[in-house]
């Protein structure tokens, strides 16, 4: 009896299986976020519009600044929203003070060189913004970030809160004492979760935020922000950033994730996180609603 024809039947059909196991591996698209409402909702957002254009998504949020961008460039993350303003001074360690174009430009160039690719970007602004409460007896009448500096300055203890990283990035606190020539101090800093950063400045347990432009909190519990009257600040805005070898091996994605960029602004943004924040939605529903309100 020949076996022949039946063992290369065989041998093909294994190859086959192969083929199909490791396509559909190679077609999973790990999407990336950080550790914070923006992103939490923007990574959602991402995960369930790919997944309706037939995309196998594989969802890694929570990350902080560094270990998202880490993941990104050694393949372990293939996409992610990233801030403008964020990768020229942390990644790129440029400090010389540029346009929201001229930003955006520079990144681009910079980081394609290091194979990743910036589509468009949003009009969402998540600049960094020193927010106070109305009514608060040591940030009453400040108007200025400068205002802010000189209170630290004349010894009063301005209890200020945080995120974790803000007072270790360049484009954070370290940078901001030096463009405003204060120092804090250690005992008037609060690292924390900016939810509950929020609830403390409401509670009068903290006397200033270091928040996010976009945050829903601000406008829910009438908050006021210092003019940033230095323009230390960057521009931030928020951008997809994908692999080049993803993207080239998917280029529907650049069409199907700026359709969402170019919708994107600080009114938006402002209303996705309250929905979160201060609505108590899931990052799901508030995710599922927005695209569904795109007609997508």
């Amino acid at each position: 009896m020949n076996f022949a024809p039946k063992l290369a039947k065989t041998i093909l059909s294994a190859a086959a299986i192969a083929l199909v196991t490791t396509t559909a591996w190679a077609a999973t698209i790990t999407v990336g976020g950080k550790n914070f409402t923006e992103q939490l909702i923007i990574a959602e957002i991402t995960k369930q519009l790919l997944e309706s254009k037939g995309h196998t998504v594989d969802k890694k949020d929570g990350m902080g600044t560094k270990i998202v961008r880490a993941a990104l460039e050694n393949g372990e993350v293939d996409l992610y929203w990233e801030y403008t303003g964020t990768s020229l001074i942390t990644f790129n360690k440029v400090t010389e003070r540029l346009s929201p174009e001229e930003t955006y430009n520079r990144v681009k160039e910079l980081d394609g060189e290091k194979g990743l690719v910036w589509l468009a970007p949003s009009a969402a602004n998540n600049t960094y913004a020193y927010v106070v409460k109305p009514g608060n007896a040591k940030t009453e009448g400040m108007e200025t970030i400068s205002d802010l500096a000189k209170a630290y300055n004349d010894g009063k203890d301005i209890l200020m809160g945080t995120t974790a990283e803000f007072p270790k990035r360049p484009d954070g606190l370290i940078g901001l004492e030096k463009v405003y020539g204060f120092e804090t101090g250690r005992a008037n800093v609060r690292p924390m979760d900016l939810g509950l950063a929020y609830n403390a400045l409401a509670n009068g347990d903290l006397d200033t935020i270091a928040a996010q432009a976009t945050d829903g909190q601000i406008a829910a519990l009438g908050l006021k922000t210092l003019k940033d009257d230095k323009g230390f600040f960057p521009n931030y805005a928020l951008t997809p950033v994908v692999r080049k070898e993803v993207l080239d091996a998917n280029p529907d994605l650049k069409e199907t994730l700026e359709t969402v960029s170019k919708k994107l602004d600080d009114a938006t943004m402002q209303r996705l996180n309250s929905q979160v924040d201060v609505e108590k939605k899931t990052i799901e529903t508030v995710a599922a609603d927005y695209l569904k309100s795109l007609g997508m």
